[in-house]
């Protein structure tokens, strides 16, 4: 499975925080560093260390953010796909108790600090690939082995 996919939205808002560091935030920061630096002895002043140190980190995530951009592929949504769990969907899964779970596939950069994405490499989704509304499904983890009914299968958020 590619790891380098991504979906149009996640795409957007990795580029908007690049946007937000390099062309907001970097210069600010630039600049109470310069006005630090200006006030003399540097090894004693926690404004300069606190800020020279954020000036780093926010050149590093530019740097991983900028690579990263670079080999991501964007899948965008094809009417072909409807009725199928594929990239982009938004899946919702019943147990036999009636318990349901709601998620959307996408690729792995778009994970973090979202409760409903799933990557495309955990095997939930994995049993769920190409599959249609109705199908049953056999999630297997380290931990248990679990039976789900596919409900919904969308393209629009839920």
């Amino acid at each position: 499975m590619d790891t380098n996919v991504i979906t149009p939205e996640g795409y957007a808002e990795l580029q908007q925080e690049l946007d937000e560091l390099w062309r907001k935030e970097r210069p600010e920061v630039t600049r109470k560093v310069q006005w630090a630096a200006s006030l003399g002895d540097r090894s004693e002043n926690a404004d300069y260390q606190y800020n020279k140190k954020r000036l780093r980190e926010i050149d590093r995530r530019v740097r991983f953010l900028r690579n990263r951009l670079s080999k991501l592929r964007v899948v965008e949504y094809s009417p072909v796909q409807e009725g199928k769990a594929f990239f982009g969907a938004w899946v919702t899964l019943v147990d036999e108790d009636d318990n349901e779970l709601t998620f959307r596939i996408v690729g792995p950069d778009e994970i973090y600090g979202k409760n409903n994405y799933v990557s495309v490499h955990a095997p939930v989704v994995k049993a769920c690939l190409g599959k249609s509304e109705g199908d049953e499904i056999m999630v297997r983890t380290p931990e248990s082995t679990k039976l789900w009914e596919i409900d919904r299968i969308c393209y629009q958020q839920p």
